[in-house]
Order: C-alpha cells, then sequence, then structure tokens
C-alpha cells in the first residue's frame, strides 16, 4: 500500500458539538504522530466559533449541511471547494455516507474512514469502530485503518484557551459582580434534547442548597437556545446565581468554564468541554447513559444517574418522554447531586481523583 503524504489534512466532523470536542484526542494524534504540515477541521457553524482559536487546527471550513449547504446541490459544492484545496489526505470519523461522497467527490487521493461507515467503499483504508467504547475511543480507532492501536495513543481531551481570551471573559465576569475571591460553582441546565436536561426546579433547589453550604457564587451557563430554561432555573432559586446568557458566547465559553471550581451539567457538549479544561465535573444523566459512549472521560467527574428498565429511550434523548412519566428526571434529586459536588470539592483540596480508573468517572445510580 502506498505511504501517504501527511503535507495536507482534513479532517472531517460535522456531527453535534460535543462529538467535534470528543475528536479533539484525534487531532492531537495527528499532530503528535505525523510530519503534518496544515491541518484543516471540516465542521458544522456551531463547531466552527467554539474551536477558532485551537492552536493545534491551523484552518476550520464551514459545513453549513442544513442551511447553505444542504441538499445534493450543497454537497457538489462543498465537495468543489475541497478540491480546490489540494489536500493529501483526510479522515472521518462520521459514519454517514454524505461525508464519505464529498470526500470522493473532493478527489482527496488517500481518505480514510470506518468499515462501519454508509460510504465504506468510497474509503481506501478503512479501521473498524468498537460501539461498546467511549466515543473518545471510538473517534481515535479511526487510525487503526494505518495500523495505531487505540490504546498507543494519547487519550485525554485537550481545550486550551489563549491568555488573551481569559483575560477577555474575566472582565466580562468582574462586569457582572464575579469575585474571583469566591468559590465558583458553575451550573449548565441546557441539552439539545428535551429528555437529557434536569427540571428546572431541582437546579434551583440545588443552587440554593449550594448557597446555603458553601461561601460560594453560582454561574449559569446557557447560549441563546437556553434563555428560557435559564430563565426557569433563575426564577426558581430565586436569583441565586449570576446568568451568563448573552454575555458568554461559545468563543469564550471555555474560559468561562475553567473559572469553576465544580462544573454541573447535564450530559451535553459544556460537559465535555469541562472535562478538557481538568475542571471537576457533575455529570446529571437523565433519559442517557454510560452506555452510549459520551459519559465524561475523566476520573475527575461523578455521574447521578436514575437505573431504570426504559434508559436510554432514544441514542441522543428523545423529545419527550415515551411514558409520560419522566421518572429519569425528576427522581434524581438534588440531594444526591449536592453530595457529589461536596465530595468533587473535597477530592480537589486533597489533590485526589474521585475515580481510580484512567479516564472513567464514579457513577452514582440511585
Amino acid at each position: 500500500m502506498a505511504a501517504i503524504c501527511w503535507e495536507n489534512v482534513l479532517l472531517l466532523q460535522t456531527s453535534f458539538l460535543g462529538d467535534t470536542v470528543l475528536t479533539l484526542p484525534l487531532v492531537s494524534e495527528l499532530r503528535r504522530r505525523f510530519p503534518v504540515k496544515k491541518l484543516s477541521l471540516l465542521c458544522l457553524p456551531s463547531s466552527r466559533e467554539l474551536l477558532q482559536d485551537h492552536p493545534a487546527i491551523d484552518e476550520i471550513i464551514l459545513d453549513d449541511k442544513r442551511g447553505s449547504d444542504r441538499g445534493l446541490a450543497g454537497l457538489r459544492r462543498k465537495a468543489a471547494a475541497l478540491r480546490a484545496k489540494d489536500f493529501s489526505v483526510a479522515l472521518t470519523p462520521h459514519k454517514s455516507l454524505r461525508s464519505a461522497l464529498m470526500l470522493a467527490w473532493a478527489g482527496i487521493p488517500t481518505r480514510i474512514g470506518f468499515r462501519q461507515s454508509h460510504g465504506w467503499f468510497l474509503f481506501h483504508r478503512l479501521g473498524d469502530r468498537d460501539p461498546s467504547r467511549h466515543d473518545v475511543e471510538r473517534n481515535l480507532s479511526v487510525l487503526q485503518a494505518i495500523g495505531i492501536p487505540v490504546d498507543d495513543c494519547h487519550r485525554g481531551i485537550d481545550f486550551p484557551v489563549s491568555e488573551s481570551i481569559q483575560a477577555s471573559v474575566n472582565r466580562k465576569l468582574a462586569a457582572l459582580g464575579v469575585d474571583e475571591d469566591k468559590l465558583i460553582i458553575g451550573v449548565n441546565p441546557g441539552s439539545v434534547w428535551p429528555t437529557k436536561r434536569w427540571f428546572a426546579a431541582g437546579f434551583g433547589e440545588l443552587i440554593r442548597n449550594v448557597r446555603e453550604k458553601f461561601d460560594c457564587q453560582v454561574l449559569l451557563f446557557g447560549g441563546a437556545d437556553d434563555e428560557e430554561v435559564v430563565g426557569n432555573v433563575q426564577k426558581d432559586c430565586t436569583g441565586l446565581a449570576i446568568s451568563l446568557v448573552g454575555h458568554i458566547g461559545l468563543r469564550e465559553l471555555a474560559a468561562a468554564i475553567s473559572r469553576c471550581a465544580v462544573f454541573v451539567t447535564n450530559d451535553s457538549g459544556p460537559m465535555h468541554i469541562a472535562v478538557g479544561r481538568r475542571v471537576p465535573t457533575v455529570a446529571i444523566f437523565c433519559a442517557t447513559t454510560r452506555e452510549l459512549g459520551f459519559y465524561p472521560y475523566t476520573d475527575n467527574a461523578i455521574v447521578v444517574e436514575r437505573q431504570l428498565g426504559c434508559r436510554p429511550c432514544a441514542s441522543h434523548g428523545g423529545r419527550r418522554c415515551p411514558l409520560g412519566t419522566e421518572d429519569c428526571i425528576r427522581e434524581i434529586r438534588p440531594a444526591s447531586v449536592l453530595s457529589a459536588i461536596e465530595r468533587l470539592l473535597v477530592a480537589a483540596r486533597s489533590g485526589l481523583a474521585i475515580s481510580s480508573d484512567s479516564f472513567r468517572p464514579e457513577f452514582i445510580t440511585l
């Protein structure tokens, strides 16, 4: 088989924001192992905003597949644009036929993907994707197509933040009344999928209890789409938290999370960013489960979940509870989440991880 030219590399990942964050260890491995002169990432608009300052990525190419690049005509235009960039090799952990077609129509001479891809026949080299592994490891397993085992890779998620972005965020937080000398607890109540969102009353009670138990400030995280969700939590906790909605953009999200002593979150993209910033994380898993492979990939996290036979109700969680009970949401009590926060704070003070298993959190199953 011909040698691969690593001079001009394209990595395609056009899935959700969190999935793109979980591709960063693959980005790091490409930089570490090969003489890459230029590394480009093809991703969705939200991922471009989040990763535009990442030092390992030289260029971000937008694929607005649900907007201006949708349909067959959009696919052909994007493939033609990629062809003009003269990539020497392309890799993708994305399994869709659209992704495989785009790389093939772009005429990229070496294309690497998964045997489980819907367009597997359009790749030159194929790796095997093991669905039982965490998504970080599934993404890295595309390198098995060129003889690199997952267990030989550096697997930690690293999300660097520039000094200028961190300084800008610090100024914004100070303007909102955040005291840099106080303990900060971050709370992220949003998620794309409603059945992955813990209920507003739970977050509200948790925030009241956190403020009573610790001398701290609480920051409520969320984008424009989370305004209603965050507003409901803000109302329930009687204004005891500072909302960042409208003040912090995706480009600044990692820097804002970095200011937190503990980050409390639903199963979502910001959860993985917190892991990449080495922030102790409490993840509340409602409809989704660890078996799906998207739990926080760190031993410095605790996942709180309710054991139910109906979980998971869908691979991403559903738009609504199919049983109409929402037990996976409402049977997780604030006291359990508060206990997890306290344990992480104690562990941080002692310099110890919660779990002894590398890249695996502790699970509290109720």
